[in-house]
């Protein structure tokens, strides 16, 4: 059997509630999969190991996840293997307040020559050769005039 680096341990008390857990009705299916992983995983079970592949196939998931999973509950502990992971990501946003009221008067304003009415592409186009941003993608245009309810044209 190949050495597991992150081995779980689970508590009768830990085991207990991951069973109540999985018996409720309304609980998140995150929760009642990381539930059954974990209770697949726990060496003190007293039943036959199981790999992590033998578990990804036995919940329908992934063995990453369950590799996750392992690692989350050693290192954090039983409550934040029972959650998801938080995502340190942080979105800047290309439009400000000003940048915004700039898009939304230039979408209220005439087409350029040559159009019937604005495209989200024009508009953000428009908005680069304005030097009001440095660059900016039509999904941005589209997202902010959504926001305002707005459409070009």
């Amino acid at each position: 059997m190949v050495n597991k680096r992150y081995v779980v341990e689970l508590t009768s008390k830990e085991r207990q509630q991951l069973k109540e857990l999985i018996n409720k009705g309304r609980v998140a299916a995150y929760k009642q999969r990381h539930a059954r992983i974990l209770l697949l995983t726990d060496e003190n079970s007293g039943r036959k190991h199981m790999t992590n592949a033998q578990i990804a196939r036995a919940i329908s998931c992934g063995t990453a996840t369950v590799e996750r999973l392992r690692r989350r509950f050693v290192e954090k502990g039983f409550e934040a293997a029972l959650e998801r992971h938080k995502s340190r990501r942080q979105y800047e946003y290309k439009l400000d307040g000003d940048a915004e009221a700039h898009l939304i008067a230039l979408a209220c304003s005439n087409p350029p020559r040559g159009h019937k009415r604005w495209t989200l592409r024009l508009l953000a186009d428009r908005m680069v050769e304005l030097k009001v941003v440095d660059s900016l993608c039509y999904q941005t245009v589209r997202r902010t005039l959504k926001k305002t309810r707005l459409s070009p044209g």
